[in-house]
């Protein structure tokens, strides 16, 4: 493949970044993404942060046209923030469609090997659990919980998935196509799990990729108790679909 080919294949990426309160991390983590080989566009989907991260993204972007902002009116959550990325992104037409988090806990040069990956696969899941535990600077608490979830939700929706609550990802266009954006209200642990489940349930082929997970260093986790709960309910919900009213 010549280095045209190459550039015409990645053209079509975009990074999904949701953001509450990053100022510590969003301008580095916008100059590395950018500054990768395959040149993907980035979304930032602020909740209106205190903490000024939309107005940073504000002035970046006008600087940079590969980076985009959708401003939300406040703290709306995470599923919410990912399903107007989705719909930005089929909006606009880009073939391949990358989840991650701001807080550097995913590594933004693993976007290549995800987009690697994809070459042979629907969607491609960084995890954290498929070889061993790669999890940096977690407490013991934390890790029991994550690697609890996913074993509970293998357990009950039968999912095939070491890593079902995983936010680094890379999608094809047809599969966030082939899911019906609107019926999906979940958000945290339980959005993650909803997505796989939709594309797994749709026989789309499904890849695991080992990362090495590291826990942030700048700003504040936004985990709860209300998004540990959701997931509780949500796999059962997934698994025997009459469970949810009017659907």
């Amino acid at each position: 493949m010549n280095s045209n080919e190459t550039d015409a294949r990645f053209k079509s990426v975009l990074v999904i970044i949701p953001t509450y309160n990053e100022i510590e991390n969003i301008e580095r983590m916008i100059e590395v993404v950018s500054s990768l080989p395959e040149q993907p566009e980035i979304l930032i989907v602020d909740d209106n942060s205190p903490d000024g991260t939309g107005s940073k993204v504000t002035e970046i972007k006008n600087e940079n046209k590969k980076v985009h902002l959708i401003e939300r009116s406040g703290k709306l959550g995470l599923g919410t923030a990912y399903i107007e990325g989705f719909k930005f992104a089929l909006a606009n037409g880009y073939d391949y469609i990358i989840e991650m988090d701001c807080d550097f806990s995913h590594d933004p040069k693993d976007i290549s090997r995800l987009l690697k990956e994809i070459d042979n696969y629907d969607l491609v899941i960084g995890s954290r659990y498929i070889q061993g535990v790669n999890v940096v600077n977690w407490p013991l608490r934390r890790l029991i919980l994550s690697m609890g979830a996913s074993f509970y939700t293998r357990v009950v929706t039968g999912m095939p998935l070491k890593d079902a609550t995983s936010g680094f990802k890379c999608f094809r266009k047809k599969v966030i196509e082939s899911i019906d954006l609107d019926k999906i209200h979940s958000n945290g642990y339980s959005f993650q799990i909803e997505m796989h489940y939709k594309t797994w349930k749709k026989k789309f082929r499904i890849k695991e990729m080992p990362i090495i997970f590291t826990d942030r260093i700048d700003g504040r986790s936004k985990m709860g108790k209300d998004i540990v709960r959701e997931a509780i309910f949500m796999v059962w919900k997934l698994r025997f679909p009459f469970l949810i009213k009017n659907k």
